[in-house]
């Protein structure tokens, strides 16, 4: 069968549970065909498009019925189209015979081949219809308030018809659904129909005598779905035979979506062992904390397995004496779903274009498809363990589809998603082949976070371009975070938006430490002895340190170029300062990374090569991952300490090492580039702009020459945010903001967000 619908009143109307009953059997059910039959412009109509939980249409009529076009690609159908073109005099040739009329006013909206105007009854006078005959068009009056000038003999019916006999479909086999007079022609060539609840009066009056049209008791979708019963669309065994089942709710109050196990798995003598995570930023533990006190939960993360490895788990406790009621619901992935998915399409698509370097990623279409694949895995999965109205937790963009998934099979659940990468500006994000699709999902979330308002609002202003949305809410951004301070700084956010009728919160939350992981370290003898090793070591030289990963968005070339000229700007620094590099390689599948690596060796060897001495070198340069603990030995030592990234969400190393000189009443100065997340938020730190070598190059000058009072000053009002915005306050502050958004809060949130959760 062809359904074809009109949108506002009709196919977006009605209950909840009844448009996703209705939406669920359009996509599940192979015979039927859906058309939109919409008054609305097809601009406006691209928007549901978007939305993951309505249902594809096979083709699209709208403008009253002047453009005609291929759903899947928005082409026109020939030659349907081009019979409607030519009746079409032009929209300048309407507007100009009309402009004199008093009472006319022109609709402010998309739209093509027809002028529309808002205007009362009286305002249709015999001269306003004459000069439409005389145009050769016709005149369309609907809802006591539209008016429509469209091509002679043009409308939704006739369009319809045209596409039916295209199609070469038999009447009997189309059913047309509607609510307002605007409708009325698709009543009249022959299909079958529906007048849902709540129609206009006059619709329902035209079609009283009409024995093929049923008029319906319940409004929108609910009127369709007595439609297909009442004409016996489905078969005998009726509409509840074609519904997919309704997925039993889990028993699970919260559920933590992460691509992260909360322990690790390691194959040793051919045997999966399972041991405590080494997070290095305390994410895990902290989501941990939140079923200390026995609340009810699941973990779903993916877990890499063979065939070779036995049979697969799905669950597994976490830690029975500290979480009882947690379990971990494990994805199973095989390594070339976890290659594609993860180490291939996520960081060599999407982490390039999130960061602004969008000409440096790969768009695979069959990439995407894999990357859609696992994402409704994790959905089903989660689907699965939530409870009735749980609260689902997502993390990050590798997991941007599921939303999507999930809101369709548990429309019950509150959805949260933390996105814990940069998130790009319009401009950049729309470079993006599946922007609509990634943009739509999260569209679906109650709550999204990100790390600072300036990422927000570039979510907020991308959502700009794929629907229209009302903005409900906006707060200032001060003085949690900088406002003109930095290159990310922001005066307001968005909180509240308001996309088809639902709500959508956002908010800013910067990922913080877990400064007992740093004291823990402090206190380790073999710590205390290897920073006294560093000490004498570098005993009458500054260090400079810089940590970061090996990648193109950390600057780590920019920054060597930009010592270089430091050392050329300043040649009494020469013997009496160290760069010591720390570069964390990346995984081997990410041979993206290999020229870079090539890039930055050469010019390392460069600058040792033309400034070295007996008994010093410029550059300590360790192409290798440190633990955790050693970091914090040489994050103590360090006069300066220099990250310099191109574009990153947060960098919880500036963090790192503002606790711990804190921690050890040093005084050490942070140069931070500006464009790190962090740079919002930290006060006291010295900011520096990473594309301008000049401005990098003399920051970190002023930063080894700063005066101890001064150094001392600013660590103390850095050490301050980081000591009070710490890793508990980021998952009680987040969480707190979800319970706002849902009804019912279930979560027991503490009123102070600064209290631990675990």
């Amino acid at each position: 069968m062809l359904l074809a619908t009109d949108l506002d009143g009709t196919f977006l109307a009605g209950t909840a549970e009844q448009r996703l009953q209705l939406y669920q059997l359009i996509s599940a059910h192979p015979k039927i065909t859906l058309a939109f039959v919409t008054g609305r412009g097809l601009e406006s109509v691209l928007p549901l498009l978007s939305d993951p939980t309505i249902p594809q249409p096979d083709y699209i009529i709208c403008d009253v019925g002047c453009t005609i076009v291929e759903g899947h690609n928005q082409q026109p159908i020939q030659p349907v189209q081009a019979q409607i073109d030519a009746l079409w005099p032009g929209t300048q040739v309407i507007e100009s015979a009309l402009a004199h009329k008093q009472g006319l006013q022109r609709q402010d909206v998309p739209q093509e081949r027809r002028c529309s105007y808002f205007c009362d009854e009286g305002a249709i006078d015999d001269e306003v219809v004459s000069i439409v005959e005389d145009l050769g068009c016709d005149l369309l009056y609907s809802a006591e308030r539209y008016l429509d000038v469209l091509p002679p003999g043009i409308n939704k019916g006739k369009t319809l018809r045209e596409l039916v006999t295209h199609l070469g479909w038999h009447p009997e086999q189309v059913m047309v659904a509607g609510d307002t007079l605007n409708d009325l022609s698709m009543y009249e060539h022959g299909f079958i129909g529906v007048c849902v609840g709540d129609s206009e009066p006059a619709l329902l009056q035209a079609t009283e005598h009409r024995t093929r049209v049923l008029h319906a008791q319940e409004p929108g979708c609910g009127g369709i779905l007595e439609a297909f019963q009442h004409f016996g669309f489905l078969g005998p065994a009726g509409l509840q035979a074609e519904i997919q089942d309704t997925l039993p709710p889990g028993k699970a109050d919260l559920v933590i979506v992460y691509h992260r196990l909360p322990y690790e798995e390691v194959f040793e003598d051919g045997e999966l062992r399972r041991r405590r995570p080494s997070s290095p930023n305390g994410i895990i533990p902290t989501l941990l904390g939140f079923f200390a006190d026995g609340r009810r939960g699941s973990w779903v993360a993916w877990s890499t397995h063979d065939d070779n490895h036995g049979e697969f788990e799905t669950h597994t406790e976490v830690d029975a004496s500290n979480y009882p009621n947690l379990r971990a619901a494990r994805v199973r992935l095989t390594k070339d779903d976890v290659d594609i998915f993860y180490k291939q399409f996520s960081k060599e698509a999407f982490w390039p274009t999130l960061h602004t370097f969008w000409e440096r990623a790969t768009f695979r279409e069959e990439h995407w498809e894999v990357f859609l694949e696992v994402n409704k895995a994790f959905a089903e999965r989660t689907a699965a363990e939530a409870a009735e109205n749980a609260v689902v937790w997502i993390h990050d963009y590798n997991l941007w589809m599921v939303p999507a998934y999930l809101r369709e099979i548990r429309p019950d659940v509150t959805i949260a998603f933390f996105h814990h990468t940069y998130f790009p500006s319009a401009d950049v994000f729309n470079v993006l082949p599946w922007r609509k699709d990634i943009i739509g999902s999260l569209l679906q979330c109650d709550y999204v976070g990100f790390h600072i308002p300036r990422q927000s609002e570039n979510f907020v202003d991308v959502v700009r371009g794929v629907t229209p949305f009302t903005v409900k809410e906006k707060v200032s951004c001060a003085p949690r975070f900088l406002t003109y301070g930095c290159a990310v700084g922001l005066e307001e956010m968005t909180k509240t938006i308001e996309v088809n009728g639902r709500n959508i919160s956002l908010g800013a939350h910067p990922v913080g430490l877990s400064l007992d992981r740093i004291k823990n370290a402090l206190a380790m003898p073999s710590i205390q002895t290897r920073m006294a090793q560093l000490r004498a070591e570098f005993e009458g030289t500054k260090v400079i340190l810089s940590v970061e990963r090996l990648d193109f968005t950390k600057g780590i070339l920019e920054k060597l170029q930009a010592y270089e000229r430091l050392l050329k700007s300043h040649p009494e620094l020469i013997g009496k300062i160290t760069l010591m590099t720390v570069c964390v390689p990346a995984a081997k599948e990410m041979s993206i990374y290999d020229e870079l690596q090539t890039q930055i060796e050469q010019a390392v060897g460069r600058i040792n090569g033309s400034f070295a001495k007996v008994g010093w070198t410029p550059i300590q340069f360790f192409f290798r991952s440190f633990p955790f603990e050693e970091l914090v030995a040489y994050y103590a030592m360090a006069d300066v300490m220099w990250i310099t990234p191109l574009r990153d969400g947060l960098n919880l190393v500036a963090k790192e090492y503002i606790a711990t000189q804190g921690l050890t009443a040093g005084r050490g100065v942070l140069v931070l580039s500006e464009f790190a997340g962090a740079a919002a938020e930290l006060r006291g730190v010295v900011l520096a702009n990473p594309h301008d070598p000049v401005e990098l190059a003399d920051t970190c000058y002023f930063a080894l020459t700063m005066h101890a009072k001064d150094a001392k000053a600013r660590l103390k009002e850095a050490f301050e945010v980081v000591e009070y915005y710490d890793i508990n306050y980021w998952g009680q502050e987040f969480m707190s903001s979800v319970a706002e958004t849902k009804k019912g809060n279930v979560i027991d949130i503490k009123e102070d967000p600064k209290k631990a959760v675990a």
